[in-house]
């Protein structure tokens, strides 16, 4: 499969985006965000909050330059999908509340999809990892 490197770039781009600013939204906001995992019955919140706070700084950021891409972007995809389920389980809330849960379940899931696509294809031309090949 030929993608434009450029177009790949882009691609990458915009699916970090996502992670990097909920990281960075996450780090600024430790006690809300301990609260939020508490809230869901996950222990040790108070750890959890900030290692996943830098977990998708770290990762995103990986997967925008395209450095260690097809790692970073399995990751992401299984820490994605791992949250989803934890998160947004729209089948257990509430009527009110299902439809909105619902919406970010399945915008997760399209989000798991096209980082399981790149990990699939790799990180294209316009990435630190083909530099790293090309060397």
């Amino acid at each position: 499969m030929n993608i434009p490197a450029p177009v790949f770039a882009v691609a990458r781009i915009l699916l970090a985006l996502m992670f990097v600013l909920a990281g960075l939204r996450k780090l600024g906001s430790l006690e809300g965000t301990a609260g939020y995992i508490a809230s869901q019955g996950l222990p040790l919140a108070g750890l959890l909050a900030p290692a996943v706070a830098l977990f998708e700084i770290v990762a995103g950021l990986a997967l925008a330059i395209g450095y260690q891409t097809r790692i970073a972007a399995l990751l992401l995809a299984l820490f994605t999908l791992v949250a989803s389920v934890i998160f947004h389980a729209f089948w257990a809330v509430p009527a009110e509340q299902a439809f909105m849960q619902h919406l970010l379940f399945m915008k997760n899931l399209s989000v798991v999809g096209g980082l399981l696509m790149v990990f699939g294809l790799g990180a294209g031309g316009a990435s630190v990892d083909a530099r790293r090949a090309a060397a």
